[in-house]
Order: C-alpha cells, then structure tokens, then sequence
C-alpha cells in the first residue's frame, strides 16, 4: 500500500514537471506563473506547493527531471562498444538531424537554452543547475573523445577537454538557430563540419 502511495505521488510530480516545463519552455520564466503550471498539469494550486517550494525550486528540479534521462542516453549512446567512439559521436549527432529533418515543421524547444539564458545570472540556483547539466554533456563527449585518440582516430596532441567544450557550445548554438527559423540547414551544417573536425 505504502509503495502504491509513493508512486502515485511520484506520478503526480512528474506530470507537473512535465507539462509545467513545457509552458515554461514557451512562455519563459518571468512569462508563467505557478497558475500557469498547474493549469497544464490539471492539478489544484495547493499540489504544487506539496511538492515544490517555489517556482524557482520547480525549475531546478524541471531542469533534472527532463535532463539526467538525456544524460543517460548520450552517455549509453556514446560509450556503445559496438562502434569506434568516432563513429559513435557522428551516429549520434547524424541520427539527431534525421529525426528532425522527418518531421514537417522541424522545430526544438530548448528549456535549459530558454531557462539558462533568462535566470542565470537571475538565480544562482538555476544557473548552478544549468551549468552542471552542460558540464555534464562536455565531460561525456570529452571521455568518448579520449577513447579517439587512443584509438588513433585523432592525433594524440588534441586537446579533448576543449574541443568537447566547442562541440558542446556550437550544439548548443545549433538549437537556438533551430528555435528561430525552425529549419535544419544549420544542424546539417553542423554535422558536415563535425565530420571534418573529427579527422585523423
């Protein structure tokens, strides 16, 4: 009985943050309020507060909840023995591209993009959040790309640690461009000079 309860407040969580994240994703920080929120969740106003103990809290948790599964996925996909770690980091990215070119509008709503940009300076709590969860996508692309070098994928003088920093920061300005003209010709942009970049 206890584990049925705990679930169902765990079930109940996760659907505020997701569909509060989502609002907040387009709306913007300062653009919704916990009305807002609870609205999207279908929840009564007093649930949040159960759980949450502001909105900032809301958004640092929002921030956890959508990005360590992502996390997760990058480091599985990136760390797959059946592929030389080159060929990984390309699969990755190149699979990406398709999954957005197939759509009919292709468009990304970035929440940490959105978020990190309108309260980082704003909120250290947030801006902490944000940073950790960037940090820990440069740290999973420079570990893959350490395995490159060792395997003689790319030359053993490269510098990993910053070239993970600059796929990571030229990703990042990718999606922006993506939210704003809702074309792919930028992510294909991206993963052609990807290609060149990751040369022996």
């Amino acid at each position: 009985m206890l584990a049925a309860m705990t679930s169902i407040r765990l079930d109940k969580r996760d659907l505020i943050l997701a569909k509060g994240s989502q609002v907040m994703t387009r709306r913007g920080y300062h653009g919704t309020g916990v009305q807002e929120i609870v609205q999207a969740a279908g929840i009564p106003k007093g649930s949040f507060y159960h759980y949450f103990a502001s909105k900032e809290d809301f958004a640092v948790q929002a921030l956890e909840h959508l990005y360590l599964p992502r996390l997760e996925r990058y480091a599985q996909a990136l760390g797959n023995p059946a592929l030389s770690p080159r060929q990984r980091i390309l699969g990755y990215y190149r699979e990406l591209l398709t999954h957005f070119a197939s759509r009919e509008k292709p468009e990304y709503h970035c929440f940490i993009g959105s978020l990190g940009f309108e309260m980082a300076e704003l909120s250290p709590a947030i801006g902490e959040q944000v940073e950790s969860i960037l940090q820990g996508s440069v740290e999973i692309l420079q570990a893959c790309l350490e395995q490159a070098v060792a395997a003689g994928e790319l030359p053993a003088d490269e510098d990993c640690a910053n070239l993970a920093a600059f796929i990571a920061n030229a990703w990042q300005g990718v999606l922006t461009r993506l939210k704003v003209s809702g074309g792919t010709a930028p992510m294909t942009s991206f993963v052609d000079r990807l290609e060149l970049l990751l040369r022996a």
